[in-house]
């Protein structure tokens, strides 16, 4: 069971359903995780001061992003692996996409995707590894490479 546990400090409404980014937890976690595993992972969606101070505090970057990831390490403990904690700025999200909703929507469910592979690992620090997390994306999302990546990060 995936359990994703949705924080909304934005005022935009309407740019994502929990359902879906549960269902796409799910196929990513079913992708990338060995045998049956209980997986919470939450998400905040706010706006740019907030994420900004995150990056700010946890990666000394002074300025907004539009996703960050926060990973858990696991422990040994009974119940479900929490994965971490997604953050994302439907500010940002606004802001690049105009007046089209259909696209803010994708981007949001981009972004979440993005999030979740570097809750599990994934980073693009190289040409390599980000190609890696790319075509990821692109299986995770179903969507052509070149719509697999957008993030500022």
């Amino acid at each position: 069971m995936i359990d994703v546990r949705v924080t909304r400090e934005s005022q935009e409404t309407g740019l994502f359903r929990s359902d879906v980014l549960s269902r796409l937890a799910t196929r990513i976690c079913a992708g990338e995780l060995e045998g049956a595993v209980d997986v919470e992972v939450s998400v905040l969606f706010c706006d740019d001061d907030r994420i900004r101070s995150l990056n700010k505090a946890y990666r000394d970057k002074d300025s907004a992003t539009d996703v960050l990831s926060f990973e858990q390490p696991e422990a040994p403990i009974p119940g479900p692996r929490l994965l971490g904690d997604i953050v994302i700025s439907l500010e940002t999200v606004v802001g690049r996409n105009g007046t089209d909703r259909a696209a803010m929507r994708n981007d949001v469910r981009l972004l979440f995707c993005h999030g979740m592979l570097h809750l599990l690992g994934y980073d693009h620090g190289t040409e390599a590894t980000r190609r890696v997390m790319n075509e990821k994306q692109a299986h995770y999302l179903g969507v052509r490479m070149e719509a697999a990546w957008r993030t500022d990060s």
